[in-house]
Order: C-alpha cells, then structure tokens, then sequence
C-alpha cells in the first residue's frame, strides 16, 4: 500500500496523533513557562523591531512651515507628532514641542524619588534573599508577573514590584519577572548555582533558572490601610469641615440643595466654580452676604474632563482656604461637585471625621497596580490646551515610589494638606510629583494616593471615599470625552429610582454621599433620598417635585449662548407682542421645566419698560409610527433632537433648538415587554431636507428583546445644515415603521443676540446640500419628485437671502409650526392678574426644597 492510500485509509487516526502531538507539544511549552492562570495580560515593555514589522504605521511627519516655528529638537514621538498635526493655536502647538524636547532630552521627569514613609525595621532595598525552588501550581510569589523578553535584569523587576507595592521581587527563567507580599519559605531555598540562568537584559546578571527564582527584598513592607474608627474619643471636640464644591454647568437649584442639606453653622463651604460659568457664579455670588461660613473662589480655572488643570484647581482651592485658617478653623476638607448628595445627615459624617480625627480618605482602585497604571495612561504623557489632553507619548515613571491610585473624591486632613501644599518649595517628592502629576490624564485620582503612600502620612490611609458611586460600565465607557482627550474613558452613571436598593443598602456602611445625581434627568430618586433623611413631611412641600434649570441668561458673557435658541425665543417673542399689543420686549431668561421628571416646555422671563413677564412655551413633536407591525406598536419617542448623551441616553437639548450647525440624532424606544420570541431588525434611517431630497442615511441594527431600550442614530449632515423642515423616515426593507418632522432654525441672530450680518446670514441660511447622494432606487418612494425638487430648492435659495423683516417673518412661520405658547404670567402684577409666584409652573413659585436663603444664618 503507498503512503498516500495509507493516509486515505486511516485519515481520522492520523488526524487524531497529530493533535495529540500538538496538543503535547503545547504543553511542554507551558511547562516550561507559566500556567495559563498566571500569564499577565500585558509583557511589560514594547516588541521588539522584528515583532513589530507587520504591524509598522505611515511615518507622520510635521510641516516647519505650516507649524510657524522650528521645534528645539526633532521630534520622533508618533504620538507628540500627532498632537502637533491636530492642535490648533501656536500658543498650544509651542507648548506640545517644548515638552516633547524636553522629555526626548532626559530633562523633564525625576529619575527617582525617595520615599519618606517611616522605614523602621524594613529589610534593605534591592538586598538578595537567595535562590529559591519554585513550582508550576504554587508559586513563590504570585502578586504579579510579567516577561520582560529583551530587557529582564534584578534592578529592572525590583523597580517595578516596589512601584506595585510588594515587599519581593524574584527573577526567574531569564526573562520572568514575579512580584509578591510574602516571604519565599525558608525551607524552599537551595544553593545559588541551581539559579544560573542570564538575564535578558544584562548578561551579567543571574536571573533564575528552570523553575528557580533569585528573590529579592524591595525595602517597603506590604501596605495595610488604616482602618477607620466608628466611636469618637471622649472630650474630643467635634471637627470641623470645608465642603469644597467644584461646580460647573447651570444647575443652580441643585447647587442650593445640597447646600441646605449640608449646612451646619460650624462648618464651611469654599466654592470653585469654571471660569467659563457665569450665570452660576453670579447667583452664588450672592451668598457671600448672607452666610459667613460661604465663599466663593476668584481664582478660576476653566477644566476639563481628564484635564490637569483639575488638580492645578484644587491645589489653589486648598492654597486658598489654608490661608483662610485664622477665620476659619477647619480639621477636613471634603471635595463634592454640584452631581454629589448626601445619603446620611451631616451630623453623623462629623462623628465618623471626629472619631478618625488627623486620617485621610481616599479610595485605591482595588486592582494590580500595573493594569492600572497601564488603564489609567499613567505611563504616557499629557499637555492640557486648546481645551484638550494632547497624549504625546511613553514615559518611565520614577524610580524609588510606590504608585497608587483611584478615586477623585477625597477627605483630606488640615496637616495632610499643609504637607502637599509645599508652601516653602523644598519637599522633593513632592516638587517632583507635581512635574509628573501636571502631565497626566484625570491627575486628581492618584496625585493624593500617591503622596500618602510615600510620606510620613502613610499611616494615616483609609481606604474609603466616603462615597457610593453609580458606575454602569456598559454605559458609562462609551468614549464620551474622546473630544477633549486622546484617552477613552469611563464616568459613572445618575442615579435612578430603579438603583435605589444601591443607596438603601449604604446605611450600616460608613458612606456619607452618593454619586452623580442630575434632577434635569431624574429628580425622583433625590426626593426619595430626602423622604428617607428628613422624614415623609419634606414630600409634601410646594413645589416639590417641580424642577426648574436655566438655559440662557441675558447678563451671561460666558459660554457663548446658542443662537438657535436665541433665534427660536426672539421669534416667539414676537408672537407674544401681538398677543398681549406690546412692542420691544427684552428677553431675560430661557429656563427648562420639568415636573414629575416629565418635560413640561421652557419659560421665557421678558420685560418692557418696568414690567416683567414669564410664559411657558411648549415643542411640538410630529411622529408618525405605523401599526401594522409588532415592533412598531411597541415603538415610542421617536424625536430629532441634539445633545445625546450616550451613557444617560437621553438628548440634553430638551427644548429642541436646533441650527444650521446642530448635529441632529434620531432617537426612539421601546415599551412593554416582546410578548413572543425577540426578534432582530436592520433598518435605515433616511434624513430628507427641506427641498425632499435625501441628504443622508445610516444603517441601524436594533434588538427588541429589552424593556424601554434606547436606540439612537446620528446624522453626518454636511454644514451648515439647510434650515426649515426636514422629515426622518425609518425604513425597512419593504416599509416604513415610522417617521417625524423636525426644525432647523434659520437665524437671525448670532453671538450675544447680535443681528446677524447678511453675508454671514446668506452663507448660513442658505446650508449645505449633497446633490450627488446615491442611493438604492426603491428609496425614490420616500422623496420629492425631481420637478418638486427644483421648485422648493428655489425657494430655499431665495429664502436665504432674506434679511431684517423677511427673514423674521420667514422665521416666524417656522417656530410657529414647532413652538406653542401655553400659559403667560406677570412677575409684578402691573398687566396680568396672574402672577408668576402663585403660578406652579413659574420659576418665581416657591421652591422650598432649594431654598437655602431660609437656613439659620
């Protein structure tokens, strides 16, 4: 018989060796290496040039010439190189290459820095224990491993345990670097000759060998946080607080209510809020004469997701309110934004400060350092500007300190801060923690941890934030800020009545404040958390499960407001002056309204001469949902509108202005539960514009097996988009499951209300148009006929070109279709008899739940 009808004839035994022998190849490897269950996720350094071949990227380069100045040095950072080509201004530009010269130079990160914790009877730093047995299912230190390929060495992994933490380090097999809290057994060691293996990355070095580990001593001792006393010491005086609130956004009512929640005489509220917020700084302002134990930061600083400039905040809030401590005379500072709220009474949080008196509070992240410095980019390069965190490349953290991390929000001590303040210069570590702090992503979540692991505060860690945080990765991780970092992050999610057992089983845990809470997306499960402190009574206050947030403020210089809105609100003013025969109303206010969490409009406060009025506006919605399917009787809110908020689902721009530079997105769900199997759907979304043509379509995959899921298509409409009325059909492959209208506003208005100039009004009102679109021709059912087309392109063009009158009449014809005007009250009582502080709806109704001028002063 030949070879080949031997093969034919046992080919399913020969199949079987060979996968037997594969298999026990395999496993010889292994053997020889690491149980699957130990292999570290990551090799600790970059492959090699041979490994990186097939994976090599276009060269980037920079243009000297298109750059404006010729850098200090030439950059080879792919990643600094990048940031160059992005970046916006000069000034920016300039900051990106001196950095990147600078740390190309050996010139700009600490080598090393000393630890100060306290380091009686530690074992010597890099000290050799021995040579140890090591074995495949018990190993000898099983903290951490990893396979330095190329540049293995004793001093290398004795580095990196220390940065981690562990007491040992042991090298093994040459290239295997292992990181643990205990002792190898004594009894495991055996003669030096059996470890004889070189290390990768120096010859002249044993590291290991089969199965045989030289250990070494890091010089620090397995870290243990404090923990944390629950009965104060008697004839302790009760300590006192600074609630530091970092603020941003509009969100002034909240702001007063976890103010009135937290006040307490002998404590003190120091306010930070973003340079770029006026309207919240102007209200809270006024604080300042009504409270002794209230102020406001003058310092501003304009931050950013991520952004260093979060910690260069802090550290002048703590500078400032250090040098505030002969009027004041606080023992903790407690860091809270306007998204925090407190799920105990303030009294008990003093007792639990009092009781642990001179500790600190901060939450570790509670997982191996090194996949957390490699999660948290702390091994990369940061520069803030332009509004955003330019990543620029590698770095080496330094040697001799141990790294940690995790929680932004923290309860630091009077003395703590004093230490970090530095206020003579001369603390290295922390002059050399600052340089590497001020370059990297979210800083305030490891600078802290950092300090107290290497200080003589380190016995002063208590592993706790005082917080409970509502983090939902699946939504929380959607890349959301990758437009002000080079990072993809995570951010936790608002609290909702359906997490309430989260917050009520906190009681017996020593948590003080819950995290992140927004009444403009729920408000029911705040007043759930106030019945719960305060008892059933609170419920029944006026007002109380109204809600009320501004949009627009005519005294704001800063942020530029929207000129859609702007637009939208002087139009309907227009209409309100026929209604009531006044002429020249001034608008004041934009403010959104919600009652029972359910959008009720947005008000417009205006006034004439001395009179003032506030009316309630409401958007009128055009969806069309067919019913003659399963999936479409489930089908709900479908609407255009702007803002989408991935991780809270939900479209900020609550009122709908939309404008010729919005970027719409459709968004629907569904309700009730699929009675029968789920069922999958690919369908389409066509966006039609104002002339019927199509302008843009997407591709969706939806599942309709989950309660109230949110899905969510966004346009990529070409600016300025077209203004008038644009039409969104979702479409199957036979039909249409539903569709809606939407507006997009021509303006006449644009920074600060100004009157817009006709060359800019013609460029903008004329929009975009893609009149090469193609697309399948079974689509020509849902668009105008070319004849039709042509007409109301025309009349686009022709519209465009309006100024003054025409174009506000133009404009008024729009909201009108899109905007009704509800309810009207006056401010005073000079014109109408109803007046706004009687009226339930009116921002001027009583609002005891955010009343926080009615504190005791």
């Amino acid at each position: 018989m030949n070879s080949l009808a031997f093969l034919r004839k046992y080919k399913f035994v020969v199949g079987f060796i060979l996968i037997f022998f594969g298999v026990q190849v395999f496993l010889a490897y292994k053997s020889l290496r690491l149980p699957d269950s130990f292999v570290s996720a990551n090799s600790g350094e970059s492959p090699t040039p041979s490994e990186q071949k097939a994976k090599v990227k276009p060269a980037l380069s920079i243009n000297i010439t298109a750059l404006g100045f010729q850098p200090l040095c030439d950059i080879t950072s792919r990643d600094a190189l990048s940031a160059l080509n992005r970046a916006r201004t000069q000034d920016c530009k300039k900051l990106i290459a001196n950095t990147a010269c600078q740390i190309q130079s050996n010139a700009f990160y600490p080598k090393a820095l000393q630890s100060y914790c306290p380091k009686e009877n530690l074992p010597a730093s890099n000290k050799t224990i021995g040579c140890f047995k090591d074995e495949k299912d018990y190993r000898l230190l099983s903290g951490y491993f990893t396979n330095f390929k190329s540049s293995n060495s004793p001093k290398k992994c004795i580095t990196m345990c220390l940065q981690s933490g562990f007491p040992f380090a042991g090298v093994q097999y040459g290239t295997e670097c292992f990181c643990g809290a205990n002792a190898p057994s004594p009894e495991l060691k055996i003669p030096e000759e059996k470890c004889d293996m070189k290390c990768s990355g120096d010859p002249e070095e044993s590291c290991g060998g089969y199965f045989t580990m030289n250990v070494y001593s890091t010089g620090i001792i397995k870290f243990a946080p404090k923990p944390a006393e629950i009965i104060p010491k008697p004839d302790v005086p009760k300590v006192k607080i600074v609630f530091l609130l970092t603020l941003n956004g509009r969100a002034l009512r909240q702001v007063h209510r976890l103010i009135k929640a937290l006040h307490k005489k002998e404590h003190y509220f120091y306010i930070h809020i973003d340079s770029r917020q006026d309207y919240l700084f102007r209200e809270l302002e006024k604080l300042e004469s009504h409270f002794s134990n209230v102020r406001l930061a003058r310092t501003r600083f304009s931050t950013i997701w991520g952004g260093a400039s979060l910690l260069t905040m802090l550290m002048q809030c703590m500078r400032d309110l250090y040098g505030l401590r002969d009027k004041w005379n606080w023992d903790f500072v407690i860091n809270l934004s306007e998204s925090d709220y407190p799920i105990k009474k303030v009294e008990k949080l003093q007792e639990f400060l009092t009781a642990n008196h001179g500790m600190n509070f901060v939450k570790s992240h509670g997982r191996e350092t090194q996949r957390f410095i490699q999660k948290q980019g702390l091994d990369k390069t940061f520069v803030e500007c332009d509004i955003h965190m330019w990543r620029i490349g590698d770095r080496t953290l330094p040697e001799g300190i141990q790294v940690d991390g995790g929680s932004d929000w923290v309860a630091l001590s009077k003395d703590f801060i004093q230490y970090i303040l530095d206020l003579d210069g001369n603390n290295e570590l922390i002059q050399g923690l600052l340089i590497l702090f001020r370059h990297t992503l979210l800083p305030a979540e490891s600078f802290f941890h950092t300090v107290l692991r290497n200080s003589k505060f380190c016995g002063t860690y208590i592993d706790n934030n005082l917080h409970i945080t509502n983090w939902k990765r699946k939504l929380g991780c959607k890349c959301q800020y990758k437009h002000v970092v080079d990072w993809c992050g995570c951010s936790p999610n608002d609290f909702k009545p359906e997490d309430w057992p989260r917050l009520e089983g906190s009681e017996q845990k020593k948590l003080f404040f819950a995290r992140k809470f927004e009444p403009i997306i729920n408000q029911e499960v705040l007043s759930k958390l106030d019945k719960w402190l305060y008892g059933k009574n609170i419920t029944t206050q006026s007002n109380f499960v109204n809600y009320w947030q501004s949009v627009y403020h005519h005294k704001d210089r800063s942020p530029v407001p929207d000129s859609a809105a702007l637009t939208i609100a002087h139009s309907i003013l227009r209409s309100i002056e026929k209604q009531i025969s006044l002429t020249d109303l001034k608008l004041e206010e934009i403010t959104n309204f919600l009652s029972n969490d359910e959008y009720k409009g947005f008000l417009i406060t205006y006034s004439v001469n001395e009179e003032r009025f506030q009316s309630r506006i409401r958007p009128i919605q055009f969806p069309k949902v067919a019913r003659n399917s399963r999936f479409s009787k489930r089908l709900r809110a479908f609407e255009v509108s702007t803002e989408f908020d991935l991780k809270e689902q939900i479209s900020r721009n609550l009122a709908k202005f939309i404008g010729p530079n919005s970027d719409p997105v459709l968004s629907f769900k569904f309700i009730g539960k699929q009675e029968t199997d789920s069922h999958s759907y690919n369908l389409t979304v066509l966006w039609i514009d104002p002339a019927g043509t199509l302008q843009d379509y997407n591709e969706i995959h939806v599942e309709d097996s989950v309660e109230d899921t949110i899905n969510y298509s966004k346009s990529s409409l070409k600016h300025p988009i077209t203004p008038g009325i644009w039409t969104v059909k979702l479409i199957g492959r036979t039909n249409i499951f539903a569709q809606t209208k939407f507006l997009v506003t021509p303006l006449s208005c644009e920074k600060f209300g100004r009157p817009i100039q006709e060359t800019r009004a013609v460029q903008v009102n004329a929009g975009s148009r893609y009149d090469d679109l193609t697309y399948p021709p079974e689509w020509e059912q849902y668009v105008a006929s070319k004849d039709n087309s042509i007409s109301l392109v025309e009349s686009i063009e022709a519209n465009s070109k309006r100024l003054g009158s025409e174009l506000f009449e133009w404009i008024d014809q729009l909201v009108s279709k899109f905007y009704i005007i509800r309810e009207m009250c006056s401010v005073d009582g000079s014109r109408s008899k109803k007046l706004c502080s009687s009226t339930s709806w009116s921002s001027f109704a009583p609002d005891p739940k955010s009343d926080v001028y009615s504190l005791e002063t």
